[in-house]
């Protein structure tokens, strides 16, 4: 594993440029998302390449039913946790919804607040018609990853979660968005719920990487829900999930294991306990004595 090799420690961040040469190089980009300290600072040491701090935790860290009732405080609040948390991996702000719809110059306000946290570059979803926006925060030095096919923040509310790409019409849109994206200056795209015959002409038409998640093999880099693929995030079960373990699993057993030593005093036990000494207990319960107490 590389979390035993050193040698990973002793790799520069990951920037844009590195991500843009990846794809150059054919070497396949990894993405998972993080929400706080503690997971991030694992699949760092792990060695992924890029941790995005998904709008998603608005589901899997705050029970909201979708990504969209997470807002700018909330994910300022993920990101810095993750940031803390991270000393080679590329960490990348999902900007959630309100936060650049309103206006450009909102937008570019809320983007820096991220990089302001520790984040390296911001996450819009939308095609061509947010291209403006992109081209500002870009404009502004702030590196940008778009996001099109399924767009959580957007298309569920028209048409729910839906594969795209499955159409003449809709895989020609995505072509087009994409080649506008990369016009506008965005350093790489996510692909989500693409066909892979649409992906696949997407990453041979563009010179940036593609990111797919539910979108097939051609892509540049692949990305998953953490809480996904290590089964403890069990209300929504893509088909496009690989799940790698099944942590909710191991974690409920050993909550019910912790609940029946305590019921029965199983726990704490000796090796869990911390004692004064005989000579100071000697001390305490003689003054208790004189003071009758």
């Amino acid at each position: 594993m590389q979390d035993k090799d050193n040698s990973i420690f002793n790799r520069k961040r990951v920037s844009v440029k590195d991500i843009v040469i990846m794809k150059q190089k054919l070497e396949k980009i990894s993405v998972l998302t993080a929400y706080d300290y503690s997971t991030a600072s694992i699949c760092d040491r792990a060695g992924v390449d890029i941790l995005l701090v998904g709008d998603s935790a608005g589901m899997v860290m705050l029970g909201y039913p979708t990504t969209n009732q997470v807002n700018m405080e909330e994910m300022l609040t993920f990101c810095s946790g993750v940031s803390r948390g991270v000393k080679r991996a590329m960490i990348i702000a999902d900007m959630p919804f309100g936060s650049y719809q309103i206006s450009t110059s909102e937008a570019i306000a809320n983007a820096i607040k991220f990089i302001k946290v520790g984040c390296h570059a911001v996450k819009l979803e939308g095609g061509i018609e947010i291209i403006d926006t992109v081209k500002a925060i870009v404009k502004t030095g702030i590196p940008v990853m778009g996001h099109i096919g399924l767009k959580p923040q957007t298309t569920i509310l028209s048409e729910g979660y839906r594969l795209q790409g499955k159409t003449k019409i809709s895989g020609l849109k995505l072509i087009e968005d994409a080649k506008a994206l990369e016009e506008a200056g965005v350093f790489s795209i996510v692909l989500e719920m693409v066909t892979s015959e649409v992906a696949d002409i997407i990453c041979k038409n563009i010179s940036i990487p593609t990111i797919g998640i539910g979108s097939g093999s051609s892509c540049d880099g692949q990305v998953l829900v953490l809480h996904d693929m290590l089964g403890i995030y069990e209300d929504i079960k893509p088909k496009f999930v690989k799940r790698y373990a099944e942590v909710s699993k191991s974690i409920f057993e050993a909550v019910s294991v912790y609940i029946s030593d305590v019921k029965s005093s199983k726990f704490p036990d000796e090796e869990n306990i911390f004692h004064t000494s005989p000579a100071e207990l000697e001390q305490i319960r003689k003054t208790l004595k004189e003071k009758k107490i």
